[in-house]
């Protein structure tokens, strides 16, 4: 069978390559910007959305000098490789049909270093990669080097360039076939997501948390103190914000690391998983209420809901469903609440809950939540 799959690395760039990307990743958000800026005022007008191939007659004439739906100018957009430009249209065009089908809100204007900048290079003949000496090829850009960490796998479909915490990356999507993983293992488990403990199994083991934020929470306040004391937007108001953004950074991939190896070994010591169908939007929110009902035990709340938050529930979840556990030949059931219950034992009650879903012929899975 056929897999697509992504191999991130981290770039070794100059500075002049790194002018050059930040060049790239500004008129690809100036693209987008004014198209949408465009698509509003045809709106307004009651004329028809121009679709992605009149986006791209616009985008010659942008880059050939014509004026922008600002009144500006910008023929520097002749500057930056086309194909770019043009995925940045797509990915509008994209974004409207996510906000048509109901699955998005409304596109919004992206606004510089907190966007994310990024482009792609959706053609693999313009890329040559040269995995012996740890560089790539990109149009405009010339040969960058890159840490090389892991051998890519089979033939390169499109290559991404982002920034992120500072550090510039580079995915490589590939596709190759595969044969269909086997799988050894024939058990089932309930997992019952917890704050004490991060996940409790049916077969009584429970995998202890992270923390990454809390870990983190003292040196990041103190960062932050220091950068609410400088003048907004000066020298010395970036660097402290650099600080910042590097332990948030920090503070997410220790998650998602964390995250990434307990689904790998759940998935590869199991064949079904249930989980908890749990909404951890509405169980994060906040409690304060509003002024005519002010809500009540708010700091309790607001801890928990940090503490829910640092678990990373909804990227486990994503996790377990979409990659790990699937693509090893696995299941993944979602389990509503109401097929749980609350079980008195002793002198309190303990929060037991069974898997009562009629699609599962397997016995009965307990776990326990702390």
């Amino acid at each position: 069978m056929q897999r697509l799959q992504a191999f991130k690395y981290e770039l070794i760039p100059t500075g002049d390559e790194q002018r050059q990307m930040r060049r790239f990743a500004g008129s690809c958000r100036v693209v987008f910007n004014e198209a949408l800026a465009l698509q509003k005022k045809r709106y307004e007008r009651g004329e028809k959305r121009l679709g992605y191939a009149g986006l791209c007659k616009e985008l010659t004439a942008w880059r050939n000098g014509a004026p922008l739906p600002s009144g500006r100018t910008a023929a520097w957009l002749a500057d930056a490789p086309v194909h770019p430009l043009q995925q940045t249209l797509k990915d509008l065009e994209r974004a409207y049909a996510h906000f048509f089908a109901k699955r998005a809100a409304f596109p919004c204007f992206k606004k510089k270093g907190r966007s994310g900048d990024s482009f792609r290079y959706p053609d693999p003949k313009q890329v040559r990669l040269d995995q012996g000496n740890s560089r790539i090829f990109l149009p405009k850009l010339g040969w960058l080097r890159y840490r090389n960490s892991r051998e890519v796998l089979g033939t390169v479909k499109n290559v991404t360039v982002s920034l992120n915490g500072g550090k510039w990356f580079i995915s490589i999507q590939t596709e190759r076939d595969v044969t269909e993983p086997k799988r050894p293992a024939t058990s089932m488990v309930g997992i019952d997501m917890g704050i004490i403990r991060f996940a409790t199994l049916s077969d009584g083991r429970f995998i202890e948390p992270l923390n990454s934020f809390k870990k983190h929470q003292q040196r990041l306040a103190r960062y932050q103190r220091a950068m609410s004391r400088k003048q907004k937007f000066s020298n010395n108001w970036k660097k402290a914000r650099a600080r910042v953004q590097r332990i948030h950074t920090r503070i997410g991939n220790a998650r998602r690391d964390f995250l990434h190896k307990t689904t790998t070994q759940i998935s590869q010591n199991h064949a079904i998983v249930c989980l908890e169908d749990l909404q951890v939007r509405n169980m994060s929110q906040s409690a304060a209420g509003t002024t005519e009902k002010p809500g009540r035990t708010v700091r309790a709340k607001s801890g928990l809901n940090k503490s829910i938050l640092d678990q990373g529930w909804f990227e486990f979840r994503r996790q377990s469903g979409s990659f790990n556990i699937q693509s090893a030949q696995g299941l993944v059931q979602h389990v509503h609440h109401r097929f749980c219950r609350v079980v008195q034992r002793g002198d309190g009650y303990d929060y037991n809950w069974t898997l009562l879903h009629p699609a599962l012929n397997h016995g009965v899975a307990e776990a326990e939540d702390h």
